[in-house]
């Protein structure tokens, strides 16, 4: 497929502070913002840090579109006279500087008292009513409310196989998110291993210590049988987002667009681009949910049973899609279809394929952060347009999803996930969205909606208790004379 030419635009992923020593004399500022703004780069914030009377130091922070243009917005600083660059530095390397995330503790260790409590000798009672009935961790330790992050670091976002160390820093920002939105306390865990049995083993091993494992950026297909492999030999729920986060909040989204176009999800015909991890698992949950027909595309074209280089879930794709057996690529399978879904790369749709498709068509190009074709490439015959940035209308981010998802998992002591609490989790947002009136330009919530995590935890947690995967608790008050409380 051919790529066509996209517009970047500045972000505040790639931004800039500025340090410039001024001389002071009427205009100068002009001419520096100016500048800068020729160059492309967008000024944020402006702030003096030293005034001498001679000259005046400034803090300029500024938006670029990536490295290379940062470049050019610090020359354009640089070539003005009368302007002297103390320094530059990258606004997101300094949020990311000696980590992002700390361990806390709930209470203070000042006295002997507070040392015999939280560790020898009092721990060690604890310590033997656990090993007693193992069933305490969930009550008297972080197991509770605790999610391992767990990667090898092979799908790094959408920049591939760089390793568990330049996982840590996704992994990071995952477990802030997890605080920030659901007070759920996560943990990295970046492992260097080698296939699916040695990340299998490592999983086994540290779940005592977690209620629940996330898998991310796991390459496919090694999460498709790791997650199995973990989620058949464990008692805690193992969910890897890069799949069934993407399934979940597209499903939402998709919810919210039918509505808006008015068309019924079972009469849909629908194609995916993109038969990776996250292609497959959105085909099989929006199957599950009743959507109507699907083709598949990947990089060889449409996915159907003549294939014969295809994998395991490809072809059980191919094997329960695709109904009127079209072949060709992606041009061929989006004539007439209501829904368009990338899960790929940038630039990989023309438009003129996509005035192929039915009226009032739906488009989610999620591929970040350049999508598949860019909203302001879209034909006439687009009615709803979907992407995963958050500078365009409709962002489909797993951020609606996990810390939600895994707060109703831990709160219900779920032992694993399953398809009726995926779709629960998906109604949930998307009847946010019905509440306040969905629109071609709001078809899911902001990640920031308040509403969001409670909504899907408490759908979690109903679907969990209905599918007979949870754990009922009924915590009794610790006795002041003999053995804690037990779980019952």
């Amino acid at each position: 497929m051919v790529k066509h030419m996209v517009i970047i635009h500045p972000s505040a992923g790639n931004a800039l502070t500025l340090r410039v020593s001024l001389e002071r004399v009427p205009g100068m500022l002009g001419k520096l913002t100016s500048a800068l703004g020729a160059a492309g780069a967008l000024v944020d914030t402006i702030d003096i840090i030293e005034n001498t009377g001679d000259v005046i130091v400034r803090q300029i922070q500024v938006e670029t579109r990536g490295q290379a243009h940062g470049l050019q917005v610090v020359e354009a600083a640089k070539s003005l006279d009368g302007v002297e660059l103390l320094s530059v530095s990258d606004r997101v390397f300094d949020r990311h500087r000696g980590g992002k995330i700390e361990i806390t503790p709930k209470f203070p260790v000042l006295t002997r008292d507070d040392l015999s409590m939280a560790y020898t000798p009092g721990v060690g009672r604890v310590c033997t009513e656990i090993a007693e009935h193992p069933e305490l961790v969930w009550d008297y330790t972080i197991k509770s409310n605790s999610v391992a992050v767990l990667t090898d670091g092979t799908a790094i976002l959408g920049l591939g196989n760089l390793g568990p160390e330049a996982a840590m820093p996704v992994m990071e920002g995952k477990a802030m998110l997890f605080k920030q939105l659901a007070n759920v306390d996560a943990y990295p865990v970046c492992v260097r291993t080698s296939g699916v049995e040695e990340l299998v083993a490592v999983g086994k091993a540290i779940a005592p210590g977690f209620g629940g494992i996330n898998l991310e950026d796991v390459a496919a297909p090694v999460c498709f049988e790791v997650e199995r492999r973990l989620q058949e030999e464990l008692d805690i729920p193992v969910f890897h987002d890069d799949q069934h986060g993407t399934a979940i909040v597209s499903l939402a989204a998709l919810y919210g667009a039918a509505q808006v176009v008015g068309k019924r999800l079972e009469d849909l015909n629908v194609v995916f681009l993109g038969m990776g991890a996250a292609g497959v698992a959105c085909i099989r949950l929006w199957q599950h949910a009743g959507v109507g027909s699907f083709i598949g595309v990947d990089r060889k074209g449409i996915v159907h049973v003549d294939r014969t280089d295809l994998n395991e879930q490809k072809r059980s794709i191919a094997e329960n899609s695709n109904p009127q057996g079209r072949r060709g690529g992606l041009a061929e399978a989006l004539v007439g279809a209501d829904v368009f879904v990338g899960v790929s790369g940038p630039g990989l749709v023309k438009p003129e394929w996509v005035a192929t498709m039915a009226r009032d068509a739906i488009v989610f190009a999620m591929a970040n952060p350049i999508p598949e074709i860019m909203p302001e490439e879209m034909p006439d015959n687009v009615a709803v347009v979907a992407t995963g940035r958050s500078d365009y209308a409709n962002q489909i981010n797993n951020v609606l999803v996990f810390p939600g998802l895994f707060r109703g998992l831990l709160d219900s002591r779920a032992r694993s996930v399953d398809m009726s609490m995926k779709v629960a989790a998906a109604r949930a947002i998307a009847d946010i969205v019905a509440q306040d009136g969905p629109s071609p330009d709001f078809i899911v919530p902001s990640i920031f909606d308040a509403r969001v995590v409670p909504a899907v935890a408490r759908a979690v947690q109903r679907a969990a208790a209905d599918a007979g995967l949870g754990s009922p608790v009924a915590v009794k008050k610790t006795a002041l004379i003999g053995s804690p409380a037990r779980r019952t």
